[in-house]
């Protein structure tokens, strides 16, 4: 025999379910600006009918319902809109570094300038000339080494700086390492409030959106991916479980980084602990340390030299991917020191280099060709002979950090070796001919002059930073139209979460109703039956 209170508990049911989907569309709209969270919806399920299957069930005309229930409340995600999503993340993480990196660069040595290299070599070479056309005017002769000063300082100042921003770049890879350890604990983290709550049955949407937004943010610095386990016991069919994260490499293989509430640190070193001066050092690996947590001192500091397990040379990173490896490019690679290092900025230090050590031989080897300037007393007697040439730039400069006027010519510009022949004050060969230097191909400088050589130099810095600008915003187009696919899905739509509130709403009270005429059935029943002739 069915229940006489039948009627109330379905429709009590369905009151206490409908409020649940009042209360989640409530959680929707406050959540509405939240970055990384993901709406969600309640699963309604129909309750088991009546009666239930078996021999002793009654007999009934039909299989009465018993109301609803909430079976679950579920995130509405689309995993593989975020597989490109966090994919294109990753490639624009790359060239967005990559654009700034280069573009810093770019600004330093902007070309043409009224205060580049150029224009020192110009002016140097300008001054060189007017040497020639008066070899006697020591005021000429002043000028010609305050331009070789000034080209010097050229050198000199551009080696600095550059070293400067490389020092910077290895500085911001320390920081985004330490970026992926937060980010590796926080996921590991999750994981294991996670894998305790799934078990009893509840699914916990808020835990998931965290550790999402996570894998988001670390995708952009390293390229990973992701797999789920399940969490056992009582899960719900709608629970994700927890994620192992694995690096990818470029052979197709990946190294896990996380794996349930264990996680890897990683460690890069940028700097020479064994140097006082604190040398920098190009990227020689990434270590890691073993999968359970990382090595840390009293001071909850890593212990660096620890970190041995699995390392990751350049050639094991994947090509074009994360921001971390952006770094790495520009910052330097591929050598035991900067000096043979591959990378933008010690590639350009060592075009610099070259620069420097060819003019400072070749212009010292052809000033020591020349004659100095013959000056005489007022009684007509020689002072100063006319002698051959020495070194015009110090000869131990030969790279742009240490190129340098020779002492002896910044006190005495008699010894500049304007002239061919000795004791012959107006012959200035010499002169021109070291002014002639700037159109002469050399070998070392790829067969072309001093001048075409940086300008090819800074040209293809131009096409490189060109490129990464292009292909970053290439990558931010992609980015933001997969997000828009993402953001219809996932998002939270005002209009439809009101849609659905009046939805619940007119359910919520239908229900109230229901149990309203249950309860004037039930009261005639109790209160108005068996009173036949009162």
């Amino acid at each position: 025999m069915r229940s006489t209170f039948m009627g109330l508990e379905a429709s009590k049911r369905g009151l206490f379910t409908q409020q649940s989907g009042l209360y989640t569309v409530g959680h929707n709209v406050s959540n509405a600006n939240t970055i990384g969270y993901t709406r969600q919806r309640v699963n309604m399920q129909a309750t088991q009918g009546f009666p239930a299957p078996g021999l002793q069930s009654p007999k009934t005309a039909g299989h009465i319902g018993t109301g609803v229930e909430a079976g679950s409340i579920q995130r509405i995600r689309d995993e593989f809109i975020d597989r490109q999503y966090r994919q294109e993340t990753n490639r624009l993480g790359y060239w967005d570094a990559q654009a700034r990196s280069v573009g810093e660069l770019e600004a330093l040595m902007k070309e043409p300038s009224n205060f580049g290299l150029n224009k020192a070599f110009a002016d140097f070479w300008k001054n060189m000339q007017e040497v020639g056309q008066a070899s006697k005017n020591l005021t000429s002769r002043d000028v010609a080494i305050e331009g070789a000063k000034q080209l010097a300082d050229s050198f000199n100042y551009y080696d600095t700086q550059i070293k400067e921003m490389q020092s910077n770049l290895g500085k911001e890879i320390d920081v985004v390492t330490r970026d992926v350890n937060s980010i590796l604990s926080q996921i590991a983290s999750l994981n294991e409030q996670i894998r305790v709550v799934e078990p009893s049955g509840y699914v916990p949407n808020d835990l998931y959106d965290a550790r999402d937004k996570l894998v988001d943010e670390l995708n952009e610095i390293i390229p990973v991916e992701v797999q789920r386990v399940a969490s056992g016991g009582n899960a719900s069919s709608v629970s994700e479980g927890s994620l192992t994260v694995s690096l990818k490499k470029k052979d197709g293989t990946t190294v896990k980084l996380v794996e349930g509430q264990l996680y890897r640190a990683v460690s890069i070193e940028t700097k020479d602990i064994t140097d006082p001066s604190g040398k920098m050092l190009p990227f020689q690996e990434m270590k890691m340390s073993e999968l359970g947590g990382p090595p840390v001192d009293e001071d909850g500091d890593f212990i660096a030299e620890d970190f041995l397990e699995g390392p990751i040379e350049y050639d094991d990173m994947l090509p074009g991917k994360g921001r971390l490896l952006s770094l790495i490019d520009a910052y330097g690679y591929g050598s035991a020191d900067m000096e043979t290092a591959k990378g933008t900025y010690p590639k350009m230090l060592q075009n610099l280099n070259a620069m420097a050590k060819t003019f400072v031989e070749e212009f010292n080897k052809l000033h020591r060709q020349g004659y100095t300037l013959e000056t005489k007393n007022p009684d007509g007697t020689v002072k100063d002979a006319s002698v051959q040439g020495g070194d015009f730039f110090d000869p131990a400069g030969i790279t742009a950090k240490d190129i340098k006027v020779n002492d002896a010519l910044l006190n005495n510009p008699h010894l500049i070796a304007a002239s061919s022949v000795p004791g012959e004050e107006g012959d200035s060969k010499n002169a021109f001919a070291l002014a002639d230097l700037q159109n002469k191909p050399f070998a070392a400088l790829d067969n072309g002059s001093i001048s075409s050589y940086y300008d090819s130099v800074t040209g293809r810095l131009g096409v490189q930073g060109r490129e990464a600008i292009q292909k970053s915003k290439e990558s931010a187009v992609q980015q933001l139209a997969i997000y828009r696919d993402r953001a219809s899905v996932s998002s939270v739509s005002l209009d439809e979460e009101m849609t659905s509130m009046i939805t619940f709403q007119q359910a919520y009270n239908a229900n109230a109703r229901m149990i309203t005429v249950v309860d004037e059935t039930l009261d005639k029943i109790i209160n108005g039956m068996g009173r036949v002739g009162l």
